[in-house]
């Protein structure tokens, strides 16, 4: 079974205490690194919107607004291929609000936070008087998670959008 809710925060504090104590920095909720250049590049792409293409198995794919993914199992992508059919096994176009809410979901995990114009006006005071986003980059335009908002970002993102 899964730790509790307070198990889980307990230890996502110590790890984030004892990564910070050795010079890594978050750059993403899950995520600390040394600087920029250590972040994984792979993963700001999903972050960030961008395009990827996933090759095998389960892979999945973004590109120009539309997501797809691979058949899972090894002897399946490997038959398709054989007979020259993709190996595809649905995709997916978001609408515009999607896009919006998943961008949100998304971005407001990263470091640099998410653009505030993308956001309700009044969840983003609601979470700056609670403590949950730092008040000093919604003045400049960006949602940046503080400690405690990252603990509760799953219930922040949902009142921000």
């Amino acid at each position: 079974a899964a730790p509790d809710d307070d198990a889980m925060a307990d230890r996502y504090l110590a790890a984030d205490a004892m990564l910070s104590a050795h010079g890594l920095r978050w750059y993403e909720i899950s995520n600390w690194a040394t600087g920029p250049d250590a972040a994984c590049r792979h993963n700001l792409l999903y972050w960030t919107g961008a395009d990827w293409w996933g090759v095998g198995p389960g892979a999945h794919s973004h590109v120009g607004g539309t997501r797809w993914w691979n058949v899972k199992h090894p002897a399946a992508y490997a038959s398709r291929l054989a007979e020259g059919t993709t190996p595809a096994h649905a995709r997916e176009v978001l609408d515009a609000e999607d896009r919006r809410i998943e961008r949100v979901m998304l971005e407001v995990r990263l470091a640099e936070g998410c653009p505030v114009d993308l956001l309700d006006d009044a969840a983003v005071r609601r979470a700056v008087a609670d403590g949950l986003i730092e008040p000093g980059p919604v003045e400049d335009g960006r949602a940046v998670l503080t400690l405690r908002g990252r603990l509760l970002a799953d219930a922040v993102v949902r009142d921000l959008t």
